[in-house]
C-alpha cells in the first residue's frame, strides 16, 4: 500500500456534486493498493498514520499526531499512485489492484483507521469520479509505502 498524506486545514470530497466527506483540521490520505497488500500492510499503515507527529505543538514544532490534536481524516482511493511511467508518455496502471481485490482492502483500511482514530474517517467512493478539494497546511505532504518499512 502506498499513501500520500497531506496535513490540511480543510478538505472535502464530492461525487456528482454531493459531498461524501468534509473535514477541517486533519489529514487527507490518498491510498493506492496493489494485489500483494494484506492486513499486515493495513495495520502498519493505519498505526503509522494516526501516530505520525506532523502537527505543531505550543512551540510550533511538529510534535503532535492527528490523535493529539483530535483531528479528522479523509481517505480517497487512488489507483494512479501506482502508475508506471517508464515507457512512453501514457502511464500504465497494471500494478494497481483490480477492484475485486482492492475494494475489500479499501473498506478494511477505512474500518481499521476509524478504529485507531477513535472516530469515523471520511471517504470518497471507490472507483468514482471524485472532486477532491484541500487546503494543504504547511504545506506538509508525506509519502509512505508499506512495502518499504525499513
Amino acid at each position: 500500500m502506498l499513501v500520500v498524506i497531506q496535513r490540511v486545514t480543510k478538505a472535502s470530497v464530492k461525487v456528482k456534486d454531493e459531498y461524501t466527506a468534509q473535514i477541517n483540521s486533519g489529514l487527507l490520505v490518498l491510498l493506492g493498493i496493489v494485489e500483494e497488500d494484506n492486513q499486515e500492510d493495513i495495520d502498519w499503515l493505519c498505526r503509522k498514520i494516526v501516530n505520525l507527529r506532523i502537527f505543531g505543538d505550543e512551540q510550533e514544532v511538529m510534535n503532535k499526531s492527528v490523535l493529539d490534536v483530535k483531528g479528522d481524516i479523509i481517505v480517497v482511493s487512488q489507483f494512479t499512485l501506482h502508475a508506471s511511467t517508464k515507457k512512453g508518455n501514457r502511464p500504465s496502471y497494471i500494478n494497481a489492484a483490480k477492484p475485486a481485490i482492492a475494494i475489500p482492502l479499501y473498506e478494511n483500511f477505512l474500518s481499521t483507521l476509524s478504529s485507531q482514530l477513535g472516530k469515523q474517517v471520511g471517504a470518497g467512493i471507490f472507483g468514482a469520479d471524485m472532486k477532491v478539494e484541500l487546503l494543504n497546511d504547511g504545506p506538509v505532504t508525506i509519502i509512505i509505502d508499506s512495502k518499504n518499512k525499513k
